[in-house]
């Protein structure tokens, strides 16, 4: 459990009758591995929910897991399905308890037609010189361009996620023996993720003249800093990525459809599973690595991938249907963050 979700955990504020039994689910949640942040908002609401309509006893009743799964103004989908499923896993919480509680009905999974942007090796080169082309309009020590290039072809190597990148400390990179821990991941999971030697190398340069920074080094703690030794900001990042693509032609759409920096995860795993194909490694041997490589709970979304590299290298993948698409459900949703 991490600094954070116990200071969430401590400054919790559940007032319904459902609130001690609330805060014992996240507990519960937390120690199986599952992350404060992706339940939270909707257990408040969920307790907000059970002040309004004046709950006295504990138990969920088939009337309130109706009002609850009712679909809210401006609600996605995707939210609502969210919604009525953590309420269904609260009630059996307290079932388990003794507690008699109705279990709504799951609604289906909503599908998603999120399909993610695969960059080509053209447009990667295109994007490494815009980064190495950026400059300041003005003096900047809190900017971001003293690591931004740097960044870019380190998400581009290794596959990581952005946030993930970001969180890297300064002993978290081995540039003798060329690896990297992710240990801030979406999933809790730490990894070794061994990198290139000329990624290596472009690292080593950038640690060299960050060692050059007039700072205290004691005080430098992450990977990746501005000149000024604070950590950028991801909001920042973002700003630079989007130039970046202004700069090398290629359209931005907006409205979480990309092309977005995360899209250096999805080409990555694309690629990654291609050169595999290509040298002839077996799928039921490369899916296994590729998934833990990347950090996934399970093959379900490396599996998206599989589908994607199908499509885009049908030569590579010819005897993709023989191989997995009898072994996994056939889902459109793709990993989006």
């Amino acid at each position: 459990m991490s600094r954070k979700e116990v200071f969430f955990m401590k400054n919790s504020n559940y007032n319904s009758i459902y609130g001690l039994y609330i805060e014992q689910f996240i507990d519960m949640k937390l120690k199986l591995g599952y992350v404060y942040r992706t339940f939270s908002t909707i257990l408040s609401q969920l307790d907000r929910f059970a002040e309004q309509t004046k709950e006295t006893s504990p138990g969920i009743t088939k009337e309130f897991a109706g009002k609850w799964s009712e679909r809210l103004p401006n609600e996605g989908e995707l939210y609502r399905y969210r919604r009525v499923r953590l309420l269904a896993q609260f009630s059996s919480y307290l079932c388990d308890f003794g507690i008699q509680s109705y279990i709504p009905k799951l609604l289906p999974h909503p599908k998603s037609t999120f399909i993610p942007y695969i960059y080509s090796q053209q447009e990667i080169d295109t994007i490494f010189r815009a980064c190495d082309e950026l400059r300041l309009q003005v003096a900047n020590m809190n900017s971001c361009l003293f690591c931004f290039p740097v960044l870019i072809r380190l998400l581009y190597s290794t596959g990581i996620r952005i946030s993930e990148a970001l969180a890297l400390e300064k002993d978290d990179i081995n540039l003798i023996e060329n690896y990297l821990l992710v240990k801030d991941s979406k999933n809790s999971k730490q990894r070794i993720i061994p990198i290139s030697t000329s990624l290596a190398s472009v690292c080593k340069e950038y640690v060299y003249y960050r060692d050059q920074l007039p700072l205290n080094k004691t005080k430098i703690k992450k990977f990746f800093v501005n000149t000024n030794g604070n950590s950028p900001s991801s909001n920042a990042i973002l700003s630079r990525f989007k130039e970046c693509l202004t700069k090398s032609s290629i359209p931005y759409v907006g409205g979480g459809q990309g092309p977005r920096i995360h899209d250096m995860r999805h080409t990555f795993a694309v690629t990654s599973l291609a050169n595999m194909a290509e040298a002839g490694i077996d799928l039921y041997a490369s899916m296994p690595i590729l998934s833990n490589y990347l950090g996934h709970q399970s093959f379900d979304s490396t599996n998206h991938y599989v589908r994607l590299t199908s499509s885009m290298y049908p030569s590579l993948l010819k005897d993709i249907d023989k191989v997995c698409f009898d072994m996994f459900p056939k889902f459109n949703n793709y990993e989006t963050d």
